[in-house]
């Protein structure tokens, strides 16, 4: 098969528009198997809403510097990020773009490097990291790319790119299938994990813009609940409590007393490092709690936050009229 490279800021662009465009397919289905960590169906909305924002930004992006590109497109989503899934997203494009400043063309080298620069970055934002969701599926595939990196060092052919992206997209859907038996809910469901799989469809879109190929229609076909007859899994209502969102600036300090005070508080507490300002830092705030009163004093009190969100994690029973209760 003849291969197109073009991984420039180009196609960095494409990569973005081409994931949104798969997650806006594929959004309904990943609702469907969406259990966890709450069973409240949004998982591809959340990821297609805030890829969206990555995708806008880049467009307007004037800049052949991968590392600025996607530095824009991580800030816009993060500023943007909807739910544990979008949030995720978000940090990983930010820590991708890091070790990419400077150069205007990805190599294997470069791509293993910012691989592995999202993964840890993405697993130190949450306080409660779970093996067997979206951050397995991105440890798989940054382990897939250094493996063939390290075997063509110092090449930084067409060939050696390609064979690299292709290896973290493989050992991403060899993690995605394993995520059904690493947690309980989703053996019990029969299902593969939803925002693994959304994070899955990323990857294969960086792959296909990169390489100037189409995405890979027949990825999925054979994972567990993701038929596109299969039933809705996620129980709807079943989910307590609210998700809290909001952006603030902070010293690293008085960050991670609030990350204490939230994680006293709550669970599925993300808190990622948006940009610099006179204060400290810009943060991104996540977190689940039974009521958001406490959680919206605490951040008040830490700080000025803004782009407040409170968003019940209850999902509407699927078949519900939009008013019933």
């Amino acid at each position: 098969m003849h291969t197109k490279v073009t991984a420039n800021a180009v196609a960095m662009k494409r990569w973005l528009s081409k994931a949104e465009e798969s997650l806006g397919n594929h959004s309904d289905r990943l609702n469907a198997i969406n259990i966890f960590p709450v069973a409240d169906g949004d998982t591809g909305t959340n990821l297609y809403q805030t890829v969206r924002a990555a995708a806008r930004a880049a467009h307007d992006a004037d800049t052949s510097d991968l590392g600025d590109l996607l530095a824009i497109a991580g800030m816009a989503a993060m500023e943007d990020a909807r739910g544990n899934s979008g949030t995720l997203f978000a940090v990983f494009l930010a820590a991708l773009a890091e070790p990419l400043h400077g150069t205007t063309r990805l190599t294997c080298t470069l791509l293993a490097s910012s691989l592995h620069r999202a993964q840890i970055r993405s697993w130190s934002a949450l306080s409660d990291p779970v093996p067997g969701t979206m951050l397995s599926v991105l440890e798989a595939s940054a382990r897939g790319a250094a493996e063939t990196a390290a075997a063509h060092t110092a090449d930084d052919s067409n060939l050696a790119l390609a064979l690299t992206l292709r290896s973290s997209v493989q050992e991403a859907l060899r993690a995605v299938v394993q995520t059904e038996s690493q947690l309980g809910a989703l053996t019990a469901a029969k299902v593969v994990d939803a925002g693994g799989v959304g994070f899955l469809l990323i990857l294969d879109a960086l792959r296909a813009a990169a390489l100037g190929e189409e995405l890979q229609d027949e990825l999925l076909d054979g994972l567990h609940g993701y038929d596109i007859q299969a039933p809705h899994i996620h129980n709807g209502g079943d989910a307590d409590g609210v998700e809290v969102m909001c952006t603030i600036n902070l010293s690293p300090l008085d960050a991670a007393t609030l990350r204490l005070h939230l994680d006293e508080l709550g669970d599925s507490v993300i808190m990622s490092a948006v940009t610099e300002v006179p204060e400290g830092y810009r943060w991104r705030v996540h977190v689940h709690v039974p009521d958001a009163a406490p959680a919206l004093a605490l951040i008040h009190q830490a700080g000025e936050p803004v782009n407040i969100t409170v968003t019940q994690l209850a999902a509407p029973a699927i078949g519900a009229e939009a008013g019933d209760s």
